[in-house]
């Protein structure tokens, strides 16, 4: 079923623009804005959709090399990834079912083909070049101000204390979180976390380490 695109509008919650959809059935619904979309543009989702800007297709119909976004990780589960405004990932390959798509952070990650993506990249991509010029704009976002812990006491955090920047306590030690946990250089993903076989090659670029 054909969609016309409606109106592109603001969303406060999301980097990126939303575009009104309204079907032949006068269903209405929204998606995230690609780059190129314009008002008056008809979409389509499906297996049999064209593989144009703004169209929705199963990883194994979309034509490799081809820039995509808004991906599914589960046949049918819905978007997951790839969402921010300027963002998209890169059809590699096909093997065995599964396709290998390059996200932004540069990790490789194997999706199954049945897995659906829209065509293009997320607009809005000047967003990442706004300044905000003051303290008060980014409180105005609802981004409350934040105090270092090296200049808290010790009771209130594990860095605070001592006579000035004394590093905690007066003593050097490691950077860490209001509960102890380490602030810089400590991994966060779970190494036994069942994903992981999905992942080729990680953000940093070296290969994923298979047992």
């Amino acid at each position: 079923m054909e969609a016309k695109v409606v109106a592109i509008e603001y969303d406060p919650g999301r980097s990126a623009r939303i575009a009104l959809l309204e079907y032949s059935d006068k269903e209405k619904t929204y998606i995230v804005a690609p780059d190129g979309m314009k008002l008056g543009d008809v979409l389509m989702s499906g297996p049999t959709a064209a593989p144009i800007v703004g169209n929705a297709l199963p990883l194994e119909n979309i034509p490799v090399g081809v820039s995509i976004h808004n991906l599914e990780l589960v046949p049918g589960r819905g978007a997951q990834i790839v969402r921010s405004a300027g963002s998209f990932a890169t059809l590699m390959s096909r093997d065995a079912g599964y396709a290998q798509v390059r996200l932004p952070s540069g990790e490789i990650r194997r999706i199954h083909e049945k897995c659906l993506a829209t065509i293009g990249q997320v607009g809005n991509a000047q967003w990442e070049n706004v300044v905000f010029g003051k303290a008060g704009r980014t409180i105005w976002l609802g981004k409350r101000p934040m105090s270092r812990g090296m200049v808290r006491n010790p009771v209130d955090h594990p860095n605070g204390g001592g006579q000035g920047k004394s590093k905690g306590g007066g003593g050097r030690q490691h950077l860490m979180s209001p509960w102890g946990k380490l602030a810089k250089g400590a991994r966060t993903r779970n190494k036994h976390k069942l994903s992981n076989r999905f992942i080729l090659v990680r953000r940093d670029g070296r290969p994923m380490k298979r047992k």
